[in-house]
């Protein structure tokens, strides 16, 4: 089969009108695209980490409903391969690993497999998908990857614990699990250890940038339309902030794939931080130029500009910032030199 790249994606999404109204539609989207193969990213730290997170700003362009959804998944194989395991053909998987306080599953053996009981938080496309990879934690206290279908007695998907507005359709629920069957992928505290984690976190932030890059686009073609001086100026606030994130993800795609077994941390939260002031900056450059006119006439720009907000609290705003500054302290006065 011909290797399938971001243009055949782009293709294929330019196809489909943006406006998914519910998780189904969401969902019935994942499927088609990898019915086509679209969701075969090359694996971070190949030799075409770039074109990872091409795709996955393609997608956040298109929709960040899709893109939460399209995100897990790829993520969820790409881990899958990493740890030995083996995805069936045709599967859509959600990637859960959020781990509040009230929300906490247990797994314990259960034969060849584990038996999975508790309560899992912000299951994105839960109702959607055929099967997840999600954290757990064994008798010991040890955090546990585990792979399991979601079409089992003892998954219950509930209605609980989603009320957005923005990013709504990815139904991003509680799931309880009594009993459920899983399969362990990876040994206790692999997904955290391997090199593949802090990389996937710098996928999350190229999600941003696609559909930051699309906010902008709004106020580049107003500005291809008519001369207007303050237009132009946040213009070009927009395009050196846009500059500024491509050439971090495009870096750090580079650094990855030279290195592809080192540590990532201080890699991935340099690009989150900037991905994500990016971002808000852009949101903030393009409605001060353009005023309410897009928000209310433009389905595409209204959608986009409600749901990134939401998806940018991936990010820990200033938790993650003192994360950096604690790495950076450490560092020698080279840190910053070019």
């Amino acid at each position: 089969m011909k290797k399938k790249t971001d243009m055949d994606l782009q293709n294929y999404l330019a196809r489909r009108p943006p406006d998914y109204a519910d998780t189904t539609a969401l969902g019935h989207c994942l499927r088609a695209l990898v019915e086509a193969g679209l969701d075969r990213l090359p694996m971070p730290g190949s030799g075409d980490t770039l074109a990872r997170f091409q795709s996955l700003a393609t997608v956040g362009a298109h929709d960040l409903g899709l893109c939460k959804l399209y995100e897990g998944h790829t993520d969820a194989l790409a881990i899958i391969e990493q740890l030995g395991g083996s995805p069936t053909p045709g599967s859509t998987w959600g990637m859960w690993a959020a781990e509040p306080p009230q929300a906490r599953v247990q797994v314990s053996p259960a034969g060849h497999l584990v038996q999975l009981n508790g309560r899992k938080a912000w299951c994105s496309g839960a109702s959607v998908l055929s099967h997840a990879l999600l954290t757990a934690w064994d008798a010991d206290d040890q955090q546990q990857l585990v792979a399991v279908a979601l079409d089992q007695p003892g998954v219950n998907i509930t209605g609980q614990g989603w009320q957005a507005v923005g990013m709504a359709a990815t139904g991003s629920v509680e799931v309880l699990f009594e009993g459920a069957e899983a399969q362990a992928i990876g040994n206790p505290g692999d997904y955290l250890q391997r090199p593949g984690f802090w990389q996937g976190g710098i996928g999350i932030a190229a999600c941003w940038y696609g559909a930051a890059r699309q906010i902008g686009q709004a106020l580049r073609l107003h500005c291809a339309q008519r001369e207007e001086p303050h237009a132009l100026a946040h213009l070009g606030a927009v395009d050196s902030a846009l500059q500024s994130a491509a050439d971090v993800l495009r870096f750090s795609a580079l650094h990855i794939d030279a290195h592809p077994a080192a540590n990532a941390e201080l890699l991935a939260r340099r690009a989150r931080a900037v991905v994500e002031q990016t971002a808000e900056q852009v949101m903030r450059e393009v409605g001060r130029a353009l005023g309410a006119g897009p928000f209310c006439k433009d389905r595409h720009f209204a959608r986009l500009i409600a749901d990134l907000p939401v998806f940018l609290r991936q990010s820990h705003a200033e938790r993650d910032l003192a994360a950096l500054g604690q790495l950076i302290a450490g560092q020698s006065e080279k840190v910053w030199n070019l």
